[in-house]
């Protein structure tokens, strides 16, 4: 029984990455295949959203690829592609969007929360009454008194 799971598993992989790149879609050079390849890992796949296009079998996925290879065959830089695909799809495409003034709230939020966080921890411990010192001359004889009773 294990056995067959592991085949159905391995032929559902086949299968997958398989229909990822058909052999029609290819670039004829090898080189540029290779650079479309490498841009298509660092493309979302704006329907599976945390998927590479390279790994989505979206049909918005299969667009993307074919307009990177167009991009790649015309001789446009990693640069320009990435620039044409985040003014037509927005910064959401790339997996790895670059800090920028629009995104900045989103990679600096968390820093933000720690520091407040932290500040406010340490006004609330601040805040806290100071434990008492020693004991008065009074409250130690009473003391005294009170554990001699026993």
């Amino acid at each position: 029984m294990r056995k067959l799971k592991a085949a159905a598993v391995a032929l559902c992989a086949i299968a997958l990455t398989a229909g990822a790149s058909e052999p029609s879609e290819r670039l004829a050079d090898p080189a540029q295949e290779a650079h479309a390849r490498a841009l298509f890992r660092e493309v979302r796949c704006l329907v599976c959203q945390n998927e590479s296009i390279d790994d989505s079998e979206a049909q918005l996925a299969g667009d993307l690829r074919r307009i990177v290879r167009e991009q790649v065959k015309a001789g446009r830089s990693d640069r320009e592609i990435r620039a044409f695909l985040v003014e037509r799809y927005g910064e959401f495409v790339l997996l790895k969007p670059p800090f920028s003034a629009g995104n900045a709230v989103l990679w600096l939020a968390p820093v933000g929360i720690l520091l407040i966080g932290g500040a406010l921890m340490v006004g609330l411990l601040r805040r806290r009454a100071p434990a008492e010192g020693e004991l008065s001359q009074d409250e130690e004889e009473r003391l005294k008194r009170l554990l001699q009773d026993d």
